[in-house]
C-alpha cells in the first residue's frame, strides 16, 4: 500500500479536514493499543497512520496561515486608508 498524497487532503473540506485529523489520532491510539497488547500485525500503519496526520495538519495550518496573511492584508490596506486620509487633511491645513 502506497502513502497517501497530499493532494487528497487539501481537497477536503474544513470540517471534513478536522474529522480525517481526529479519525487519524485515534487511530494512533489504537495502534498503540494494539501493539501494547500484542495484538498488532501490521507495524508498518503507524508509519502510514502518522504520516497521513502529518499532512492533514500541515494543510490545515497551510490555510491558517492563508487567512491570516488575508487579515493582515486588510489591515494594511485599512491603516493606509487612515494615514492617507490624514495625510490629505494635513495639506488642507485641517486638524486631526
Amino acid at each position: 500500500m502506497s502513502l497517501p498524497k497530499v493532494e487528497d487532503a487539501r481537497k477536503l473540506s474544513e470540517e471534513e479536514l478536522a474529522e480525517e485529523i481526529l479519525a487519524a489520532k485515534r487511530e494512533l491510539f489504537e495502534l498503540r493499543r494494539q501493539q501494547a497488547t500484542s495484538e498488532l500485525k501490521e507495524t508498518h500503519q503507524f508509519k502510514h497512520t502518522r504520516h497521513r496526520l502529518a499532512q492533514l495538519m500541515t494543510v490545515e495550518r497551510e490555510r491558517q496561515i492563508i487567512e491570516s496573511n488575508k487579515k493582515e492584508a486588510h489591515r494594511d490596506t485599512e491603516a493606509q486608508r487612515i494615514a492617507r486620509y490624514k495625510s490629505s487633511q494635513r495639506h488642507r491645513g485641517a486638524e486631526i
